[in-house]
């Protein structure tokens, strides 16, 4: 393999140095070559502004090394040109600059046991008590569009500033084995957003986000890519500020056949989620062998500790709502200090929902009140609405199934808890040796259908 040292090329890595430029020229010159390994040597901090892969390159930061993010925007560019992408301008995402950027490639990695520091830290405005209020344009750590056989191995990511990893567009991506540290109050930087990509496998990961850890997306803004199918996510653990595992809620168009398995959530502010505010169908999803912890997190942050929630709702008034249809949860522990809600804006927007071997454990610990409903992203009427607490609250669907599902109220379980299932204009809902009293059998039954 062919080997091209930055250092060769004159970068420094003193963390003081703008080494965007030998950066750029080392990797220009593995890629005219026709492909190798661009190596971030150990025992160094290299400062970057954007630098942009080329095919058939791997990007190795060595263990001890790190490239880090400038806190100055002038050392950044945009995401895309109206030009660029084979033609396809995407306006809205000229509004975003981003650090690491790929556009077309094929056959490019990043590897190693190194660190990308996305340098979210610098663009802090305000530390508020439960979320930072951040500079309104900073980088997404890396954004790749339209490229095939992506690796992302064995690197360290942390302090995103934005969206960690988007990949848009993208076909045959296998991400293993990576670290993504975010900082928990830092909005919108996300783990890892699958957008309109096909065959994407991401596997044995250990994400922590202030916002959502894993996301598929089929966001308007990266072009007519088509549906976002067929992708597995294995052996994760993660905590998230926001969803640890989530579908949507851009869809633009198709989302199907997708299969979350075997991951551990941990102290996050939702468990397992599907948001559904646009015209397209979202279909096909397993969830299987979790454990789900989630807890109440400040309003600032949208999510009530719903260890598994979906919601299908449009975004503005004037959206005609696609399905959700398709969609099976087995074999699920559930810890939190709210229950399993499922919402959809008419009937029919939500069709055939199974849950299987689903237990649902529900107390209260943090100082942050019970009793509401969370349905961001919502301008129609009233986003967060009081409403008591259920551990099931199915609402407005066809064709839903509980089999062997429990729920098992705390210590601690104030007066918005009420039932153990609700459900309110359910179609064909089925249970199956469902087990479950209410929080206050003195008051309320355990099962309430209207």
């Amino acid at each position: 393999m062919s080997v091209y040292n930055i250092r060769d090329f004159g970068a420094v890595g003193d963390g003081v140095t703008l080494d965007t430029a030998a950066i750029q020229r080392t990797i220009d010159a593995c890629g005219a070559a026709g492909g190798g390994r661009v190596l971030v040597p150990a025992k160094g901090v290299y400062l970057s502004g954007t630098f942009t892969m080329r095919s058939h390159v791997e990007l190795y930061i060595e263990r001890g090394a790190v490239i880090e993010a400038s806190g100055n925007l002038a050392d950044y560019q945009y995401v895309q040109t109206a030009e660029s992408h084979k033609g396809v301008g995407y306006p809205n995402l000229r509004e975003s600059v981003t650090f690491i950027a790929a556009n077309d490639c094929e056959d490019i990695a990043f590897s190693g046991g190194g660190v990308i520091d996305g340098g979210g830290r610098k663009f802090i405005v305000e530390d508020l008590p439960h979320i930072y209020r951040m500079q309104p344009q900073r980088p997404f750590t890396a954004v790749l569009i339209g490229c095939t056989n992506v690796t992302f191995q064995d690197v360290v990511v942390r302090d995103g500033a934005m969206w960690t990893l988007r990949l848009s567009g993208c076909e045959d991506v296998l991400i293993q084995g990576i670290r993504i540290l975010n900082d928990l109050k830092l909005p919108n930087s996300d783990g890892i957003d699958i957008d309109q990509c096909r065959n994407v496998r991401i596997a044995n990961c250990h994400i922590v986000a202030g916002d959502d850890c894993i996301c598929m997306k089929a966001a308007a803004n990266a072009g007519p890519f088509g549906a976002c199918e067929n992708i597995t996510v294995t052996g994760c653990t993660l905590v998230s500020t926001s969803t640890a595992l989530m579908i949507g809620c851009e869809a633009f168009a198709p989302m199907r056949n997708i299969i979350f398995d075997s991951c551990v959530i941990q102290s996050s502010n939702r468990g397992l989620g599907i948001h559904h505010s646009h015209d397209s169908i979202i279909e096909n999803v397993i969830f299987s062998n979790m454990i789900v912890e989630t807890r109440l997190f400040h309003e600032a942050w949208w999510g009530r500790s719903e260890p598994i929630y979906i919601c299908a709702m449009p975004w503005t008034p004037d959206v005609q709502m696609g399905k959700v249809r398709g969609v099976r949860f087995s074999n699920i522990l559930c810890k939190g200090e709210n229950g399993v809600f499922v919402y959809g804006w008419q009937q029919d927007t939500l069709q055939d929902i199974v849950f299987e071997n689903v237990r649902v454990e529900l107390n209260k610990w943090t100082k942050i009140p019970a009793g509401l409903q969370d349905l961001r992203p919502f301008e129609g009427g009233e986003a967060m609405p009081e409403y008591p607490t259920s551990g099931f609250l199915i609402r407005n669907a066809v064709g839903v199934t509980l089999r062997n599902c429990e729920v098992v109220w705390g210590e601690n379980c104030p007066e918005a808890y009420h039932h153990a299932l609700e459900a309110i204009q359910v179609e064909g809902l089925h249970l199956e040796n469902f087990k479950g009293e209410s929080a206050h059998p003195e008051r309320y039954p355990a099962i309430l259908q209207h």
